[in-house]
């Protein structure tokens, strides 16, 4: 069964979102790396992939159902913060976007009643629990932990494969 003009606009929208946040996390791994922080750099590096991989999982979809993705502008992203925590703190603020546009995308599917497009869907919904989860702990540690011991959480983010 071909993907709908509905689906496959929500999609494409999300494929979007899901490229420009990856334009952020690397922007946010590339502003630690200035700053010597080569543990949160490797995490940041990694959800970059992460959210590429997403971008093309549902191009990949969307492709596999008879359908069009279409890229549209990706709009320049941040790349100056004041220290680590205010980039985790700008972390939960993404993840907690990201997963009102997954729920978004998940009410396009139940509405047109897609059912490939819902099962498709719902392991995005469990993903986005898991990552504001995470970051979540991540700014738990930064609150438990003196100024001094972020070099610990650094090295700690750092061994992320």
């Amino acid at each position: 069964m071909n993907i709908n003009q509905a689906m496959q606009d929500a999609f494409n929208e999300q494929i979007a979102a899901e490229f420009w946040s990856s334009h952020l996390y690397l922007s946010m791994g590339l502003y630690f790396r200035k700053e010597g922080w080569n543990g949160f750099a490797n995490w940041m590096f990694k959800q970059a992939e992460e959210e590429k991989e997403h971008a093309m999982d549902m191009a990949n979809y969307v492709i596999n159902r008879g359908g069009e993705v279409t890229i549209g502008e990706i709009k320049a992203v941040e790349t100056k913060w004041d220290g680590p925590k205010e980039v985790f703190e700008a972390t939960l603020k993404h993840e907690q976007a990201v997963t009102e546009m997954v729920n978004k995308l998940a009410d396009v599917a139940d509405e047109q009643k897609d059912r490939a497009s819902q099962n498709f869907i719902a392991k995005y919904i469990d993903e986005q629990v898991e990552e504001e989860k995470n970051c979540h702990n991540i700014l738990l540690l930064f609150k438990q932990m003196p100024h001094h011991t972020i070099a610990h959480i650094d090295r700690k983010l750092g061994e992320r494969a």
